[in-house]
């Protein structure tokens, strides 16, 4: 403790000397906003007025869905120095009000959490935490970074993964319970965003999926959403993000990525760092957006890393955490009395969240001890002489022993003593509904994705063409059966090398899926069935475009049976293709992996397809057994040479005849049953079925179990955790 009270003594000394009457300089641009109506005072943070214990009333509405809860200042400087928002301006005639939300008060007892080591739960990342927010308010939970913000907002919103376990006790509206669908909403740091619709669009279709009942109450949810980010001068741009689209700002995407989730008209609204890569201009807008969202009744809880004072001047609650330990839970304005109180004022120069941050990142040390280096060429650099460690455990326990303790663990009795209105779900969509929106959703993506669907049709028709030309005039003599047999075997096996142009667009698709998935908007046999009714158009416009220009270029047999069997043979290949692309991106979620992987499975399939080689003649490890039984060129060539020359015959000499089949036999296997084709194409649709049968696993328990879903808080939490 003499350590500890020397340190203080030795910052506060500093501190104090750097923001002295004889060195301050006028303070007019740094103040707190106010409520409408209230003065612009200036404030000195490092003379924070002297806080006493204030009198909170909780009144739980019956009949309602919310708990208010009202705070009554005990004294004439905690009402002088009231932290709002920003005076409201004067609606103009025709604007829409805002609609009111009823708010769910959130309380959390002595939660924590560990994750899974290499042996056993014993990494504390949150460390019995307290705290609690009320409807229409803003309750920040800030740290420096590896503190266990992040942990501590999915422990509350139950998306905790699954190497972690939670201790503790969670209460909605006073009552150990869960969260049903639709009560509350979640945003992640990093979101997807589908960059070829408007933001109306997007914003639609979320609804479609998300809400129940007619299409007109759907549209007036997502008018509401936009008003509520302040996005109606965006709603009918595209929100891009492509090298060739440049689209909305981050701050504009991140509002959109937040009006998602205000389509359901969450009761609690969790936001994981809604700051994260914005500059100054775009963070006040997004704060002051959800300050306007708070007033509403929504109650808010958020992440953040560190703000600008007028930033910090809009928060409600703070929840200060280092290390995964609570150093401070209360008003804002009482974090900076605390921090005076423990010996650490922040001097009137500085944004109380540096300060707070450079109190409690241990990461300055290593500042400090560089700096220590430089004090003899130098002088001594009192700017940076706290040690980090010294001012967290100051901080720790000058919390545990304030009246802001005190007040906290009274206001989480009032607020879990009593029942208040339970949470009812909201209902979800129908599966079917749901598979018809994203059939939908997919086409209209498809018909404005030129880069990834109508240039890569164009390639396929320009590869076709090139195939074509090579091969051409070839005619039907015996001469020319080994050439029209490599014709073939380039013809799909380089346009099945092809699919690897759909990698970035199966990779999008599987991240949009992933998004929607950790928030319950989808699943993976929905997805499945809307992209695949989605891209049989798309595949079938491709297979009977390049058949058309490679099979008349080429001169293969003039009947119209042999062309239908071809385009569908075609066709069936390219559906194995997109399930073999979506199952590599479901296993490397990385464009440079998966199409490394998908080219080496592709090479690998072509060289046991049986051209460069008789099927009978590969080695019976590996190539014979299994590689060419599960290489779908095998059976894509069987069956189009088998179209081509079952039942064909060709001369030798004057008098004698051999068949196609005799034709073929050194140079390719295929069968002379006359129905064998049809049964290679059983086999193309069947492992068309498998991949994407392969693809449902993968996204049901290997993509789902990297994802945040959500788990629903039980009455017993003990007990689960116990298991």
């Amino acid at each position: 403790m003499e350590e500890i009270q020397s340190q203080s003594d030795h910052y506060r000394s500093s501190s104090s000397s750097a923001s002295s009457p004889a060195s301050r300089v006028p303070s007019s641009n740094f103040f707190y906003l106010r409520k409408p109506g209230s003065l612009r005072q200036p404030i000195s943070f490092e003379d924070s007025p002297d806080w006493e214990d204030t009198d909170i009333e909780v009144r739980v509405d019956e009949g309602g869905d919310s708990i208010n809860a009202a705070t009554t200042p005990a004294s004439p400087s905690l009402s002088k120095l009231n932290s709002g928002s920003l005076p409201s301006p004067p609606l103009p005639d025709g604007a829409v009000i805002t609609r009111k939300i009823a708010g769910a008060s959130i309380a959390w007892k002595d939660l924590t959490v560990t994750i899974k080591g290499k042996r056993k739960y014993s990494d504390k990342v949150v460390k019995s935490s307290n705290g609690y927010a009320l409807p229409g308010t803003m309750t920040v939970i800030m740290g420096p970074a590896k503190s266990g913000k992040s942990t501590l907002l999915r422990a509350l919103s139950g998306r905790l993964p699954d190497s972690a376990r939670m201790y503790g006790e969670v209460f909605v509206n006073g009552t150990k319970m869960c969260m049903p669908y639709g009560s509350y909403g979640f945003v992640d740091r990093e979101t997807t965003l589908i960059g070829t619709l408007t933001v109306r669009e997007f914003l639609y279709y979320s609804a479609l999926l998300q809400l129940p009942g007619f299409l007109c109450q759907k549209r007036s949810v997502v008018e509401d959403a936009i008003d509520s980010m302040s996005l109606g001068d965006y709603a009918n741009k595209l929100i891009g993000g492509h090298c060739y689209m440049k689209g909305l700002r981050s701050g504009e995407r991140r509002r959109v990525s937040i009006a998602r989730e205000l389509v359901m008209r969450p009761h609690i609204l969790f936001i994981d760092e809604p700051l994260y890569r914005l500059d100054s201009v775009s963070t006040l807008l997004m704060m002051v957006t959800l300050k306007k969202l708070a007033s509403t009744g929504c109650t808010l809880i958020f992440t953040i890393y560190q703000s600008s004072t007028e930033v910090f001047g809009l928060f409600d609650r703070i929840c200060l955490l280092s290390n995964g330990n609570t150093l401070f839970f209360g008003e804002t304005l009482a974090c900076l009395q605390h921090f005076s109180n423990a010996g650490f004022p922040c001097p009137i120069m500085q944004s109380p969240s540096d300060h707070f941050l450079r109190a409690i990142n241990t990461e300055f040390d290593r500042i400090i001890a560089m700096c220590k280096s430089w004090q003899d060429d130098h002088g001594d650099l009192s700017a940076v002489n706290m040690d980090t460690a010294v001012a967290i455990r100051t901080l720790e326990a000058t919390y545990k022993s304030s009246a802001d303790a005190v007040s906290l663990e009274t206001m989480i009795v009032k607020l879990t003593e009593k029942e208040g209105p339970s949470l009812k779900s909201k209902g979800m969509v129908g599966n079917l509904t749901r598979v018809a929106v994203l059939t939908w959703r997919s086409l209209l993506i498809m018909s404005r994705e030129w880069k990834y669907y109508w240039l890569r049709l164009i390639l396929y028709m320009l590869l076709a063409l090139c195939i074509g030309t090579v091969f051409s005039g070839l005619g039907h003599t015996l001469s020319s059966v080994v050439t029209r047999v490599a014709a073939i075997f380039v013809f799909v096996s380089f346009t099945s090398l092809l699919s690897i142009a759909g990698v970035p667009a199966q990779m999008k698709e599987i991240k949009i899926y992933a998004c929607e998935e950790s928030n319950q908007h989808s699943g993976a046999f929905i997805f499945l069935l809307g992209q695949l009714f989605a891209s049989i158009p798309f595949l079938f416009l491709i297979s009977i475009s390049s058949s058309l220009v490679f099979y008349f270029l080429v001169g293969l047999r003039d009947e119209f049976s042999m062309l239908i069997y071809f385009v569908l043979n075609f066709f069936t290949c390219l559906l194995v293709n997109e399930g073999l692309v979506l199952a590599v991106t479901s296993i490397w979620q990385d464009i440079f992996w998966s199409i490394l992987i998908f080219v080496s499975i592709q090479v690998i399939m072509m060289l046991s397809a049986g051209f460069l080689r008789i099927r009978s003649s590969l080695p019976g490890p590996v190539w014979m057994y299994p590689i060419s039984y599960i290489a779908f060129h095998t059976y894509s060539i069987q069956g189009l040479l088998e179209n081509e020359y079952i039942e064909t015959s060709f001369a030798v000499g004057q008098v004698r005849t051999i068949s196609g089949n005799q034709a073929l036999q050194n140079v390719y296997d295929i069968s002379a049953d006359s129905n064998s084709k049809w049964k290679n194409l059983l086999v193309l649709f069947l492992m068309a079925v498998a991949y994407r049968v392969l693809v449902f696993v993968l996204l049901k328990f290997y993509v789902r179990k990297n994802l945040f879903v959500p788990k629903l808080f039980l009455c017993n939490q003990n007990t689960r955790n116990s298991r």
